[in-house]
């Protein structure tokens, strides 16, 4: 228990459960709670074009999509560690870049700790390999390019100068112009990133079944 006048540190769930952010525990962790989260954090500080936010559910969603396209032969486990790879944010929100460096160490302590915890309620190890990790990152930055030359204003030269270049997103080095990316309903971003939570998740599962019989 936490002394009398302390700072609460923990944050009540939809779903009823009580994440403690300091010391999170993997059984205080639900799928509904994530998806619903990340469907309503804005990218960007909110300052991309459209009638609605660009979410971290859909951006999740594109950057496990690029992952896929640079590495086809990629196991469902490591698809699920890179959809899931913004879940901190579902309770911490989406810090951009400039702020994070502001605030150093502090920041990333929570959100590690709350990466692990999410990682081991979905079957993960806490603590992905680095090759993953390099192939989220990079999926990560070339979905971060498309968002800031289409949603958030930046002109080309700047987003490269910025993110590099997506030269290797297609295996003849050439990038598309444009994704077509267009911010969706709160609503959609939740049930979409949910239907491939699920869709990746009884693959894991299937594939757990054929071992056993």
């Amino acid at each position: 228990m936490p002394a009398e006048g302390s700072p609460r540190v923990w944050q009540r769930m939809l779903s009823g459960r009580r994440l403690d952010l300091l010391n999170p525990s993997p059984m205080d962790i639900e799928i509904s709670d994530i998806a619903h989260g990340l469907a309503r954090v804005a990218r960007w500080n909110g300052q991309t074009q459209g009638d609605h936010a660009f979410s971290v559910a859909e951006h999740s969603l594109i950057v496990e999509k690029i992952a896929m396209h640079l590495d086809p032969g990629l196991p469902a486990k490591w698809r699920l560690a890179i959809l899931l790879h913004d879940a901190p944010e579902y309770v911490i929100g989406d810090m951009i870049s400039p702020f994070k460096a502001v605030i150093g160490g502090a920041y990333h302590e929570v959100e590690d700790r709350l990466q692990e915890a999410i990682h081991l309620r979905f079957g993960l190890p806490a603590r992905i390999p680095a090759t993953i990790k390099k192939l989220a990152k990079r999926a990560d930055v070339i979905c971060a390019y498309f968002e800031a030359i289409e949603l958030a204003g930046f002109d080309i030269n700047e987003a490269i100068k910025i993110f590099g270049s997506p030269s290797d997103y297609k295996p003849d080095g050439t990038p598309p112009e444009r994704l077509g990316l267009a911010p969706l309903p709160a609503f959609e971003a939740q049930e979409l990133f949910l239907r491939r939570f699920q869709e990746i998740d009884a693959e894991l599962q299937s594939g757990k079944t054929h071992k056993k019989t």
